[in-house]
């Protein structure tokens, strides 16, 4: 416990709890997929509140779903091998070479770190990628240019979804554990590929049919070009932001993510700052709203 809960007055901490009661009686029960990126993935405070987060949000009756991103960590090892990352449009541009260290570091070492502070903070967390269970299937990605249709970019082994079977994320998060999910399909022969970890976690949460997609970034939430938090957003605004240059790089694939949700039954889509300690209880179980909504 931190100092500043532990200075916390006996009748604001009952206020609190109190205050999150009709949250807690509201969301039992329900499914909540949570992008877990950014600044949260690497500082270890904010990873320690993001596990405690998880596990507290598990223990009141609400099933997390955990889908990672790990592109520090990916840039990281690439260095190290002497590789430059490259990207289109916002997508990791993925060789044989480079998906093989994409597995690596997704599917071992960043999974099983967020496991561990999982099942440290007392919950039981389960790694899986598309291929356990056989849940995600993939096929190549085809990626036409922003601005001229006509023009296919060539981005290697990245995959766009196929289909989902969540049975086997059901079947855990009924049985107490919890999921926590690399962005990595397998293809008609077995072959890998790398996914966006927010298209990922957009198209698992309509396939559970989740009560909200949680995105966390490295930003308040979407921001207009003077830098001024935009709290809500539909599908319209979204394309003239796009248009006009203010949502560009990984934003752009965050976005088509979120409002595919949002249009697909997805009750509510918040994309909130993984920087701010305990983020995820300031969204669920407070009625203080954080970052951007999206809405159909």
């Amino acid at each position: 416990m931190t100092d500043a809960a532990i200075n916390v007055e006996p009748n604001i901490r009952a206020q609190i709890l109190a205050q999150a009661l009709p949250y807690i009686r509201r969301y039992h029960g329900r499914t909540m997929v949570i992008k877990y990126g950014g600044n949260a993935m690497t500082e270890p405070a904010l990873q320690a509140a993001f596990a405690a987060d998880v596990v507290l949000l598990k223990l009141v009756g609400i099933n997390p779903v955990v889908v990672h991103g790990g592109g520090p960590q990916i840039e990281s090892a690439l260095k190290r091998l002497g590789k430059e990352g490259r990207f289109i449009q916002g997508m990791r541009v993925t060789d044989t070479e480079t998906m093989g260290i994409v597995e690596w570091v997704l599917a071992g070492e960043v999974q099983q770190a967020i496991v561990g502070l999982i099942n440290q903070a007392g919950g039981k967390a389960v790694g899986l990628t598309g291929r356990d269970g056989a849940f995600m299937r993939a096929h190549k990605l085809k990626m036409h240019d922003r601005d001229n249709p006509a023009l296919e970019h060539d981005v290697g082994q990245v995959g766009d979804i196929e289909a989902i079977d969540a049975s086997v994320v059901q079947a855990l998060q009924d049985d107490q554990f919890i999921p926590v999910i690399s962005p990595i399909g397998f293809g008609a022969s077995g072959e890998s590929y790398n996914i966006n970890a927010d298209v990922v976690a957009s198209r698992l949460a309509c396939a559970l049919r989740a009560e909200k997609l949680l995105l966390l970034t490295n930003t308040p939430g979407v921001l207009d070009k003077d830098g001024k938090l935009l709290p809500d957003l539909t599908g319209a605004r979204i394309q003239e932001l796009g248009a006009d240059g203010t949502i560009s790089g990984g934003m752009l694939p965050k976005l088509s993510g979120a409002l595919d949700a949002a249009t697909s039954g997805v009750g509510a889509v918040h994309i909130i700052d993984g920087r701010v300690p305990h983020v995820l209880l300031l969204e669920v179980l407070s009625d203080q709203p954080f970052g951007t909504m999206i809405r159909a």
